[in-house]
């Protein structure tokens, strides 16, 4: 059920690669709730990947670009500002990549060229997206910017790697430029804290299913899918949050408040009967 939310808004979506992608799924929603948007990815990733089928449904242009690059970037919006007749209202960040999780180095054993690659692209690109957007003063007032982080930026979770240090940095960026967009443009900026989804990029965290698995359990309210988070992101984008900036908000259905559930304590029972000393 549409509630057109985002009736007469335009922005930018970042990261969505298949209908696996959270980023897909806020697009889907995004254009439910009547917002239109340019989708950007990657050039190998729309090569790759299913962004061109997503446009088409969406009745939404897709433009690649690094979002690493400045170059990239600065093209990238001045096309949509192009193809909108002005200012845009909302961008989703869903931009993530470890090459070090891929190849499946430890955190102490890490490749720094990698490792380097893994800040830039995960939180670097943040800090260009919204860089270039207030260089080119591309998003309107009370516009929001909303970008998706993970729990590891806080707290130690086996297999995340670099990834967890990369989102550290990302939550900083949001707040960072949250003061500033705020106090000079009224634009919000916020980080999602979202549960462990199985995207493409989620996929390759060594022991995924685990955690997955774990979470589950350990929430009150269970797991937020992709779809779920979708609903949130529209939330952030719309006009009933206007007065919410700066926060790195957990959608993880209870996790981050827990200590110990009855579920997780129950599983952690039975390994110790199936596995005694």
């Amino acid at each position: 059920m549409a509630y057109n939310l985002l009736k007469g808004k335009k922005g930018i979506i970042f990261g969505a690669l298949n209908d696996k992608s959270i980023a897909w799924k806020v697009a889907e929603l995004a254009y439910e709730e009547g917002a239109e948007f340019v989708l950007s990815n990657t050039p190998v990733a729309l090569r790759m990947g299913d962004t061109n089928e997503l446009g088409k449904k969406c009745n939404a242009e897709v433009i690649g670009a690094d979002a690493t690059n400045v170059e990239d970037l600065e093209n990238l919006v001045n096309k949509t500002m192009e193809i909108f007749g002005g200012k845009i209202d909302f961008i989703l960040h869903s931009i993530g990549m470890s090459p070090n999780v891929r190849k499946g180095l430890p955190y102490d054993a890490l490749d720094y060229n990698n490792y380097l690659k893994t800040i830039d692209i995960s939180a670097l690109s943040f800090h260009k997206v919204l860089l270039v957007c207030r260089k080119l003063d591309a998003i309107n007032e009370w516009g929001s910017v909303v970008a998706l982080s993970y729990i590891a930026a806080q707290r130690v979770l086996y297999g995340y790697n670099d990834m967890a240090d990369a989102k550290a940095v990302l939550e900083s960026i949001a707040r960072s430029f949250g003061y500033m967009y705020g106090t000079e443009k009224k634009i919000r900026i916020n980080t999602i804290s979202q549960s462990p989804t199985m995207t493409t990029a989620g996929s390759g965290v060594k022991g995924i299913d685990s955690l997955i698995d774990f979470t589950e359990r350990m929430s009150p309210l269970g797991n937020a899918d992709a779809e779920d988070c979708a609903n949130y992101c529209i939330t952030l984008f719309s006009d009933l949050t206007k007065k919410v900036t700066m926060q790195n908000l957990y959608h993880d259905g209870g996790f981050s408040s827990m200590g110990m559930s009855l579920r997780a304590m129950t599983q952690y029972d039975k390994s110790f009967k199936d596995c005694p000393d």
